[in-house]
Parts: C-alpha cells; structure tokens; sequence
C-alpha cells in the first residue's frame, strides 16, 4: 500500500480505432453458433481493430494531442512521458522516444516505456505519480494502450490513451495497491517471440490437436480462461477491501468503480462479491471488448466523461490479469478535463 501526495489529475483522453468488427457478422459462418454462445458468456458484440498500418502510437499520439489542446498546456511544460504497452513501435527503441520526437516535446523530457498489459494504468499512474511527488517533475504524461485486436479473436480491440498528471499541494491524495504474482505467467503469455524462443518459420505453421478444435499457431496468444477467471475473482474483491480500509474509505463514497474489462463472466462476478450497484461499476465490454490496459481509461472516456467533468468525484480503478499482476488505486477527481472519444 502507499499513498501519493501533491499530485493532481488534469485530464485524460482516449483514441479508437474508427475500424468496427462485430463477433457474429465478421467471422466465418461455419463458426457463428460458437460466436453467439461466446457473446452470451463474454459479453462482446463489436470491437475496434487498427488498420494495417496503425500501430498502437497513432492511437496514443492523437489522444495526446486532442488532450495537451484540451488542457491549454505548453509542449515545453513537459518533463516526464511513460509509455505503457505491450505493443511497441519496434523491439528498440523505447516507442515513448519516438513519440517524444512526434509530439514535440522537448530533449529534457524523460521518456521510456513500461511493459504491462491488463494492469498497466494503476501501475503507470503511481509510476508516474511518484515522479511527481518526489519534486523532480511537475507535469508528466502517460501513454497507455495496446494494439492487441485481430479478426479472428473474439476478445481484444485496440486504443491509445494519455493522461495528464501535474504538480500540485492542494490535490488530493492518491491511494494505490500494486502486486505481482510471477508463478502464475504461463496463464497469459505470448511463448514465441522473444530471446527465450525467438520466431522461426516452425512458430508460423498451423496446427490443431484434433479435428473439433481451433486452428492456432505458436506465435499466438495462450490465455488460459479458467486460471484466469479464478484469479481475477478471488483476488479482486479481497484487494478492493484492503485499499479501502487503507484509505479509510466507506464502499458507499465511491462514486464509480471501474475495473479491468475482461468478460462479462468476470466482471460480474466481482460486482456481485463486492455487492456493487450496476449503476457504479460502468462497462464497455459489448461495444469495446478487451483492450487491455487500456480499458480504464476507455470506459471512463465511454461511459462517464460527462459526469467526471462535473464536480468532484471518487474513482475506484482496478486493473487485474496478464503477469499475473492486479493493481488498484483510489483518484480524487476535481476540475479534470475529459475530451470526447477519439476515433482515428
């Protein structure tokens, strides 16, 4: 647990691809009766796919524009942009140096990425956060998303979306949980691609184990669902608690709660443990999917733009999946600015 002091939220914005797939009309029909039973269970309809030539930067820099015009601030004002993502430009360099250059932002400010998938915003917020507590940067901001989304998966969509953090003594403390389980990676993970199995042209092959099942290669994702739905719900709702009391703050003073957007199955049952209202816990799963560590900030931009613009409001954030990692943090809200949804 810790807190953070004299570090305010100025904003947030949010870009998604203008590209919309739905789940039953895009797929093979041969395949639809499995799509409509995954709908049922999971919850997505229709999610944003790239183009081609869109990386997750394009998406990252637009909300990064239409944010800095939103907050009037000066590109030299800049001292620290953090990257946050598991869908970098190239292996090297850092995708936040090239945006650096793209956005205009002076040499003296302090680029890198982070590598994190689905709990990336509560970790990029305190990151950054603690940057801005210590002294040392007084407006920063943080880039997250992925371009995770594909045709023929049935769960992720893209976006890019940056957030505006900035020096302040009167703001209101922050509050964050962050954790990291390490002997549960083989539940989420990409196996092909990096120094421990670099690609070969074995990885590119298709393959089934038998006639009734998919056809996937070793370069695609392993997600393996039970393992992950037994994490997500019996870790979430305890750490929700444990921040609470840390912040010493009653459930019913939360304005919103907004968690990672996984499936409707997940979802709803950490809503139900935690006996959470529906109108508090706003989802963007039927129209966004998963994406990824960008789903906060999505579904806060989606769903509850308009009401976080107005007076003062409490946020519950909590990200939780690929790692395994989960990270949970309570924002205060005030004056912060929200542009529309983006679509690029």
């Amino acid at each position: 647990m810790s807190t953070l002091r004299n570090v305010r939220f100025a904003g947030m914005a949010t870009c998604v691809p203008k590209r919309v797939v739905s789940n039953l009309v895009d797929c093979k029909p041969q395949i639809r009766p499995e799509r409509e039973r995954l709908v049922r269970n999971i919850g997505i309809e229709t999610r944003r796919l790239s183009q081609t030539w869109q990386c997750f930067s394009d998406l990252a820099f637009e909300a990064t524009e239409k944010l800095l015009e939103r907050l009037q601030w000066q590109r030299e004002e800049i001292d620290a942009l953090i990257v946050v993502t598991q869908s970098p430009d190239f292996l090297a360099p850092a995708t936040a140096i090239i945006l650096q250059d793209r956005l205009g932002l002076p040499h003296s400010t302090i680029a890198f990425d982070v590598n994190l998938g689905c709990s990336a915003y509560p970790f990029g917020l305190h990151l950054l956060g603690s940057m801005i507590a210590a002294g040392g940067v007084k407006k920063g901001l943080l880039l997250v998303g992925d371009k995770a989304g594909s045709l023929d998966d049935p769960l992720f969509s893209d976006a890019g979306t940056a957030t505006a953090l900035e020096f302040d003594t009167q703001a209101a403390p922050m509050y964050f949980d962050l954790n990291s389980d390490g002997s549960g990676h083989k539940a989420i993970m990409l196996p092909v691609g990096g120094h421990r199995e670099p690609v070969g042209i074995q990885h590119l092959m298709p393959y089934r184990n038998s006639e009734h099942d998919h056809w996937r290669r070793p370069v695609d994702l392993i997600l393996d669902g039970p393992a992950v739905l037994s994490f997500s719900t019996n870790r979430v709702p305890p750490a929700v608690h444990q921040l609470l009391d840390y912040a010493r703050a009653p459930i019913d003073s939360i304005d919103y709660f907004i968690f990672h957007q996984a499936n409707r199955m997940i979802n709803e049952t950490i809503r139900k443990k935690l006996e959470l209202p529906v109108e508090k816990v706003p989802s963007t799963l039927r129209d966004f999917g998963n994406t990824s560590g960008a789903s906060l900030p999505v579904t806060m931009t989606a769903r509850i733009r308009e009401q976080l613009e107005v007076g003062e409001k409490r946020v519950l954030l909590c990200g939780f999946g690929i790692g395994l990692s989960w990270g949970t943090c309570l924002v205060d809200l005030a004056d912060a600015k929200f542009p529309e949804l983006i679509e690029a």
